[in-house]
């Protein structure tokens, strides 16, 4: 048994992808330096035709990826900023992810796109801090957001193997988490699959990347007072509606915890599906932060914005305490 880390897991899961399979190879500016430490080591072990150091032009280098993926290549890109990938956002989601739709499944696009720094941290600032994976996930590009080292060891292992496009985000504040892990228990997490962290009977709070951790400290504070349910639905996009459903029909109650901006994100998303097709006894509730959240420099307005454990405490009480509705369950 060893201490495995999150970043420590995406550079096993790349290198041990590079070896099984010589089709795949990494690109992005300055990963020969590592500097997000997700490279560590591969350039010495796999050389320049494989590590490859791209120049300061993230729509080239995306479009270069695509090219190479319809050759029969497997990139994966590694992008060090979120608002990186809204640079590339047309080449992704309507290029690459459309093309075998639109050659009648002849052609495929099986590039990996990592970002390993996700979301906020002091004096990030504010182009630097976001979370748009909802953006991915409304154009029905894969999208995985793992929380856990093992997690993020599977998931990207997986998101290599697909043939589709896959985006991969490894939030900040996941980074410091370490797992005890068996080496030869590492393998694949199928893409679509969630993960119940903590049972519970009362409440399921679905928490997104390094929230889960959040929201198992709030199960654990709530013991004997709450029976709360963690699920991680580590793929946003295919989204594991089923286990959710499931979770549901235990609980009958709500909450999702999400750091990225309110309006139109993933938390509004899984909320009405779950009032339109799920059972629930009470009003959901959602923890996210306000829209454009991020202001720059100000730590102290930051903090302020960032979804709280306390915030996730009071919500599941507050959903816990509501009068239940209809007995046919509650639909708004």
């Amino acid at each position: 048994m060893s201490k495995l880390s999150y970043t420590r897991a995406l550079n096993l899961a790349l290198a041990a992808e590079m070896d099984r399979d010589p089709a795949v190879f990494v690109l992005g500016e300055d990963i020969r330096h590592a500097l997000t430490n997700v490279t560590v080591g591969l350039f010495d072990r796999f050389g320049p035709e494989r590590v490859v150091e791209t120049p300061l032009s993230e729509q080239g280098v995306t479009n270069f990826a695509t090219g190479a993926a319809m050759a029969g290549l497997r990139p994966v890109i590694e992008y060090q900023i979120p608002f990186l990938l809204m640079l590339v956002f047309e080449q992704i989601a309507n290029q690459a992810n459309k093309f075998s739709l639109m050659s009648g499944g002849q052609g495929s696009v099986p590039v990996t796109y990592l970002l390993p720094a996700a979301g906020w941290r002091p004096a990030w600032g504010a182009q630097h801090s976001d979370e748009p994976y909802s953006l991915f996930a409304h154009y029905g590009v894969k999208t995985v957001v793992p929380a856990t080292p093992t997690d993020a060891y599977g998931l990207f292992v997986s998101a290599i193997r697909d043939d589709d496009p896959v985006v991969l985000f490894a939030p900040l504040p996941a980074l410091a988490v370490r797992e005890d892990v068996e080496p030869a228990s590492l393998g694949p997490v199928p893409l679509g699959t969630a993960r119940v962290h903590r049972v519970g009977g009362d409440v399921t709070v679905v928490a997104i990347g390094h929230l889960v951790n959040e929201a198992l400290t709030v199960a654990s504070e709530l013991a004997d007072q709450v029976s709360v349910e963690v699920f991680d639905p580590r793929t946003l996009y295919p989204f594991d509606w089923d286990a959710l459903a499931a979770s549901l029909d235990k609980t009958g109650r709500l909450v999702v915890v999400d750091d990225a901006n309110r309006t139109c994100g993933m938390a509004g998303e899984i909320i009405a599906t779950a009032v339109e097709e799920m059972r629930l006894v009470a009003p959901p509730r959602r923890v996210t932060r306000p829209d454009a959240a991020v202001l720059g420099f100000s730590l102290e307005a930051d903090l302020a914005l960032q979804p709280s454990r306390q915030q996730v405490t009071d919500a599941v009480l507050e959903v816990v305490k509501a009068s239940p509705g209809r007995a046919e369950g509650y639909r708004g």
